[in-house]
């Protein structure tokens, strides 16, 4: 008797262990946790949606650049999403991967007449020292400018690129969102500010904006692979020491050349264009 009953306590044991191993395993796999830049929302809505049917899930959590690296980090998420690059600090704790190339877009109200602008007039737009539209061949109108919350990649390659360490004007009205940018613009006459190549013509927007060359050259898919257009910058995927089979998975298929033509829909030029850019 006290044979049979340790031989069921075993293989009852044996069995609860099997059943709690095999769910812990099974929620493991098919799971990919993303987080971060909101100007990867599009991209990323295409490349998730793309990747089904592959027995792993990816979920993306659009909270900005810095909050991405962030969650890499600290190891609540498997990658890490950011359109800027990684600081002294970072570097030493996180590798990236290269997933595309972007052009920083300047938009303005629909109704604004101006159609160029140089990078010397955005900065001092920005900066609080133009005020008025006229000042830069535009009508007698005050500037609204609309700048990005300090988490977001897009205001770091931003304030990089354009304002040369000149600090932003502090009565700019801040936002924490690429689309809550475009938003506000396409509905206040005298707005400027500054949004992904990809968010300017969205199909899924239920508003418009007008966007503005830059130095005589548009924003284009050619002109940024080509190194032509002025505020241009690489969107990254970064990870904390070797991903899990899924992630790796995942990062594979981002990157691979049958991905370029879902990337080319966001807006974005993929990496394996190798800076030549398309006709």
């Amino acid at each position: 008797m006290e044979i049979l009953k340790m031989k069921f306590n075993k293989t009852l044991l044996s069995a609860v262990c099997g059943c709690v191993l095999g769910f812990s395993a099974s929620a493991n796999a098919g799971a990919v946790i993303t987080d971060g830049s909101t100007s990867m929302e599009k991209v990323m809505g295409i490349l998730i949606e793309s990747f089904e049917g592959n027995g792993i899930d990816v979920t993306y959590n659009p909270t900005g650049s810095g909050a991405g690296i962030t969650a890499a980090l600290e190891g609540r998420a498997d990658i890490g999403l950011s359109s800027r690059a990684l600081k002294a600090q970072e570097q030493e704790k996180l590798q990236g991967i290269d997933v595309a190339y972007d052009g920083i877009v300047i938009v303005v109200n629909k109704s604004n007449k101006l159609t160029d602008i140089t990078t010397e007039q955005i900065k001092d737009v920005f900066t609080g020292k133009i005020t008025n539209w006229k000042e830069v061949g535009g009508e007698d109108l005050k500037i609204q400018v609309i700048n990005r919350d300090e988490a977001s990649g897009t205001r770091e390659a931003f304030r990089t690129i354009v304002m040369d360490g000149t600090p932003f004007d502090r009565c700019s009205a801040v936002l924490s969102g690429t689309g809550q940018v475009r938003d506000v613009v396409s509905r206040s006459r005298g707005a400027i500010g500054y949004i992904s190549l990809g968010f300017v013509d969205s199909l899924n927007a239920k508003t418009s904006v007008k966007a503005v060359s830059v130095n005589h050259v548009e924003a284009s898919e050619k002109t940024v692979a080509s190194g032509g257009y002025p505020i241009s910058r690489d969107l990254y995927f970064f990870v904390k020491g070797t991903p899990s089979k899924q992630a790796q998975d995942y990062i594979d298929y981002v990157t691979s050349e049958k991905m370029d033509k879902q990337i080319r829909e966001a807006g974005f030029i993929p990496v394996t264009n190798d800076g030549k850019g398309s006709e």
